[in-house]
């Protein structure tokens, strides 16, 4: 079940590998997923010391947070992924020019997980062709849907 998706992240980057990642995240936090109250749409996966860290998704704690702990909105997650998967991604990041972008997060079996992607940035040219692959598309599919009527 998908809690959001980061839309932005298809449109300026071509993804070429997914993988799913658990978040360290503190008790309010989880709550605050759960109502909806986060943004993943200019955050990034940086690499430091051998472990992946999230940088720059926002939460909002609710109103009911406990008033005795700090609510840092966008402190540093840590991403946790296995070892092999961790020493594959440094290779390609470091050695290829990838990047690593949150596409989407996500409960699996009552767990918070966000998905990555390894991917490469679009050119403005890209991007355009892009748009109009899409709607050419539609355009497509709105004929097909007036042919049948």
């Amino acid at each position: 079940m998908s809690i959001t998706v980061n839309k932005k992240a298809f449109h300026d980057y071509f993804v070429e590998e997914k993988y799913e990642a658990g978040i360290s995240l503190q008790g309010w936090e989880v709550k605050a997923i759960r109502a909806g109250r986060m943004n993943i749409k200019e955050s990034y996966v940086i690499i430091k010391g051998g472990e992946l860290y999230l940088i720059g998704m926002h939460i909002s704690p609710l109103a009911t947070a406990s008033t005795h702990v700090s609510h840092d909105p966008t402190r540093t997650r840590k991403l946790l992924l296995h070892a092999k998967e961790i020493s594959k991604l440094i290779g390609k990041v470091e050695r290829a020019g990838y990047a690593l972008i949150p596409l989407d997060l996500h409960f699996v079996r009552g767990r918070i997980k966000l998905e990555i992607g390894l991917a490469k940035g679009k050119k403005q040219h890209d991007k355009r062709a892009d748009e109009l692959d899409k709607d050419s598309k539609r355009e497509a599919q709105r004929a097909m849907k007036e042919r049948v009527r």
